[in-house]
This record gives structure tokens, sequence and C-alpha cells, in this order.
């Protein structure tokens, strides 16, 4: 599978939350760690098979027991897994075994884990600080505070605290963070003179890509995600697929289905069927379940 690099605009796959000092510290306690399930815990299913977080192969010596999505694991295969996440700026807790998107509960996690005092702090402070950075804030134009965009489709977004300041409603443009002009709702631009989706401007002007090792032409080298609408880049190696490291979906590079749709008609360095998709006109919006 192709790796992917992302934009500016995009949740890199080395990004980490060294930029919090005291995550930095919980971070290096019990790292190397080992732990072991007691056999004599009824409320856990053992089974015997081999440790399915254990991906580099490191043996650890626990007893392997079921996680809820029926995946084997040990307590610091998931931990380490987790760990992994959480320094990937994720907030959530998803199985890593390919094609498994289960996601755990941050109690299912202590436990299976057994995360000690200091392993717990860690992992609340480094959710807590990466739930705070994937949510859509932005600074107001007017008052300088943090606001929350509530409507991922609209641009027109309204501070509350210059509403109450001004005792009228104060609303500024997302894109172009000037006080808003024009009709609304609207997903593209405000009517402020120059407000422009630049991400929309890439996707338009960004030259095609050539690939080592699929025979495919007119293929842009930049791509939103179809899932989240994050902007990605190939990196023109191996196949034509990539995984978006935001929202973890699998997709073509090339005619932009997800992976599974594309290969009932394709091969993973075959032509696509469907051909080229062309150039995107819009940015997807990420529909959370």
């Amino acid at each position: 599978m192709g790796s992917n690099l992302t934009s500016d605009q995009s949740i890199t796959a080395d990004q980490t939350i060294t930029a919090d000092q005291s995550i930095t510290a919980h971070r290096e306690i019990s790292a190397h760690r080992e732990k072991c399930y007691d056999p004599r815990d009824l409320t856990l299913t053992f089974v015997d098979r081999e440790d399915e977080l254990d991906f580099l192969c490191e043996g650890f010596r626990s007893r392997r027991a079921l996680m809820s999505c029926g995946h084997a694991v040990t307590p610091t295969s998931l931990t380490n897994w987790c760990r992994r996440l959480l320094e990937q700026g994720e907030s959530r807790f998803v199985c890593g075994v390919y094609g498994c998107s289960a996601e755990w509960s941050c109690m299912e996690v202590r436990k299976m884990a057994l995360l000690t005092q200091e392993e717990t702090a860690y992992f609340e402070a480094a959710m807590a600080y990466n739930t705070k950075n994937n949510l859509q804030t932005k600074i107001c134009p007017g008052c300088k505070s943090d606001v929350v965009r509530e409507n991922e489709s609209d641009l027109r977004v309204r501070c509350s605290v210059c509403t109450a300041n001004r005792r009228w409603p104060y609303e500024f443009c997302w894109q172009c963070l000037r006080e808003w002009k024009g009709r609304a709702p609207r997903s593209d631009r405000c009517d402020n003179d120059g407000c422009c989706d630049q991400s929309l401007i890439l996707l338009h002007t960004c030259p095609d890509i050539t690939f080592e090792s699929v025979e495919v032409t007119g293929c842009p080298s930049v791509r939103a995600c179809p899932t989240c609408g994050q902007l990605l880049e190939h990196n023109k190696t191996q196949c034509k697929n990539v995984i978006c490291p935001w929202c973890q979906v699998e997709f073509c590079f090339v005619c932009l289905k997800l992976t599974d749709d594309c290969l009932e008609t394709s091969d993973y360095s075959v032509h696509c069927s469907s051909g080229v998709a062309p150039r995107q006109t819009s940015i997807p919006v990420w529909r959370r379940k």
C-alpha cells in the first residue's frame, strides 16, 4: 500500500503531543515495563492465540485475553498501541487489527491494559489535550476568543462573546476570518473581497502525479479524503491506495472510491475500471457517526 503524506491542513502520521511538557513527562513513565494478566482473573477471557497487537513481534510473556471486538491482546501490547494512538493525536481508542474499526471505551482500555496510576494520568491528560486540539476552533476577529464551529457546512459563525458585548449578532467568516458579508448559509465563501478556499485552489492547480508502479496519467498529486476532507499526497510508491491518517479510511487515490469498492473491478496496481476521478471541486465534510 502506498503511504501518504499530508498537506499543511492534514494531520500527519507522526504528529505528537510533545508541546505539552506535562504530557511528555508522563509518556516516558513505564514505556518499556511489561505487565501480565492474573491467570486467576475470572473476568477475562483467555485464549491460546497470538498477540494481535504485538506488531513488533516482541513476544510478551502474558497470557492472551480477548477485547470486546474479539481480538487477542496482552496488557503491554495494548498499552503500547493505545499510547501510539495518543501520540498520533487521536482521542479515541480504536482496534489496530487490519479491517477492525471497533472503538474501545476508556474503562475497557484501563482494565485490559492494566494501566498504572502514572499511565492512567498520562492517558487522561493526552486524551484531553488531543480532544481540544481536534476541535474545529478559530480565533474570533472581534474579541480574539476561541470559537467552535458547530455547522461544518456553513462558513458563517456567530461569536457569543461579541454578540453579548455588542448586543447584536456578531458573525464572521470561518474562511477569511473577517466580519461576515453576504447571504448565508454558504459553504464556499462570503462576499468579502479575496475570500477563497486555499484547499480548493490547491486541488485545482496541483500538478499531476507520476506513480512508480502504476500506469496512470492525469491523476492530481493532491486529493481530499473522500471521507473526512483532509488533503493528502501519495508518496508515488507501491500501490495506488492510501489510508487517511485522520479518519483511518483507506481509499484509491486514482478513482477516489473506497479500496474495497475499487478492488471489485480492479487491483492494487492496475488502472481503475472507472478511470481517473476528476479534480475535486468541493471538500467533503466528515459526518462522524
